[in-house]
């Protein structure tokens, strides 16, 4: 997937970045070598490998210290949500933004 000039301008747009026409540029050939890497990638052939919760796994035998999953604040939606201007069934109503 190659990027062109145009591409760098509408994501500079969107990114709301004023580029100079070299930055858009210099812009042009990170991203697509970038892109260039993500394909490399994408190439690897990786069934049957386990993923790595930690980098250091894959040298050492490594036990994760997890918390116990236990509740240990009260329900304070109630109160939280007494403030808002409009709730119901326990969400915030919004107005709406998105046509």
């Amino acid at each position: 997937m190659a990027l062109n000039p145009q591409d760098v301008k509408r994501l500079a747009h969107l990114a709301r970045l004023e580029l100079q026409s070299a930055e858009e540029a210099q812009m042009l050939v990170d991203l697509n070598d970038f892109f260039r890497i993500v394909e490399q990638m994408s190439a690897v052939d990786t069934s049957g490998i386990e993923p790595l919760y930690t980098p250091l796994s894959a040298v050492e035998d490594v036990q994760l210290r997890l918390r116990p999953d236990d509740v240990t604040e009260t329900d304070r939606r109630a109160d939280n949500q007494r403030s808002a201007p409009a709730v119901e069934d326990g969400l915030f109503l919004v107005p709406q933004v998105i046509e």
